[in-house]
């Protein structure tokens, strides 16, 4: 966990690793869309524009899906209103769900595709690589604030996160972590023990050591698992779309392998679950969008499949449009 990579000095502003692989990833992300639009014919320009709107209208529906995710974490009982919703719109903390931006963005690039009359499935293909690249890069931002960790696990590959990291927190609230008593101090309000804040903890030389020393539990790196998985669907798709019969076929290539991806690797995880949960083996919020995203993916491979558009591989067959 690196959550804060450094400070501009004069103006005392943290830069946060979440954020800059965010915009990493991004930037990958277009500059492959780029690549692959150049050899269909389609204005590199409006690579550029999608990424944008992708990234606005993503961070907002992923933020959005977070917070109806761990609705309790933010609306918590007898908290203002007004503090819960500043603590839902902080994604300096990070939480974003990947489903959400991609279940708002999606119709946003589409929408400009359609303006800009642009074959939809054609940029459909495009995109679908693209948004693999920008998520494997994200989910190293998820790694470095600590966020979306999995079980825990004796693996040689296991790692473990610092003191106040959300896992940590998340286990010393289980009682599976006991810190030091040096790390506890009490809330003033109510009087109640509660643990020092990584900054107090570090900044005093009676806590320090204790705070560097307290870890949580060895868990699966679950953010670097999607990482290695999207990359790999994400390689899947360049090759696929030089061979594709049809036009939306690797968008749904995408959904199949995500979906799967997404499903096997919530099985790591510490969700709640969502449905079946007395059972042994419970569905979260991220199981059921991968489950949608498997069928939604095998239903428009077999559309597009059956009522085909014609591959663009020459660019002189499409002439993008003029309109601004």
């Amino acid at each position: 966990m690196f959550r804060e990579l450094f400070t501009i000095p004069v103006l005392n502003l943290p830069i946060y690793g979440y954020g800059v692989m965010m915009v990493i990833g991004v930037l990958c992300a277009i500059v492959l869309g780029k690549f692959l639009a150049r050899r269909v014919g389609v204005d590199p320009e409006r690579i550029v524009d999608l990424g944008l709107i992708a990234l606005f209208a993503g961070v907002i529906g992923a933020r959005v899906s977070h917070v109806i995710e761990n609705w309790n974490d933010y609306f918590v009982p007898g908290q203002s209103l007004g503090t819960s919703l500043l603590a839902a719109i902080n994604i300096r903390a990070g939480g974003l769900t990947y489903y959400g931006g991609f279940l708002l963005g999606v119709p946003a690039c589409i929408y400009y595709v359609r303006r800009h009359r642009i074959p939809t499935r054609l940029m459909m293909d495009i995109a679908a690589p693209c948004l693999m690249i920008g998520l494997a890069i994200g989910r190293i931002g998820c790694f470095l604030n600590g966020c979306c960790w999995g079980q825990e696990c004796d693996a040689p590959w296991a790692v473990s996160f610092p003191y106040e990291s959300p896992p940590y927190v998340e286990q010393f609230e289980q009682g599976k972590i006991k810190p030091p008593p040096s790390l506890f101090t009490h809330d003033i309000r109510t009087g109640e023990p509660m643990l020092l804040s990584r900054h107090d903890a570090l900044a005093n030389p009676l806590t320090r050591d204790a705070a560097l020393n307290s870890r949580s539990l060895r868990v699966h790196p679950t953010q670097l698992y999607s990482t290695i998985t999207a990359l790999l669907i994400a390689a899947s798709c360049v090759t696929f779309f030089g061979i594709r019969k049809s036009a939306g076929l690797v968008f749904s290539l995408m959904l199949v392998m995500e979906g799967v991806g997404r499903f096997c690797i919530e099985m790591l995880r510490t969700n709640d679950p969502l449905f079946f949960k007395q059972t042994s083996f419970p569905i979260t919020y991220s199981m059921s969008i991968g489950v949608g995203l498997i069928v939604a993916g095998m239903v428009t491979w077999f559309l597009f499949s059956k009522f085909g558009q014609p591959i663009l591989d020459n660019p002189a067959k499409f002439e993008p449009s003029s309109e601004s």
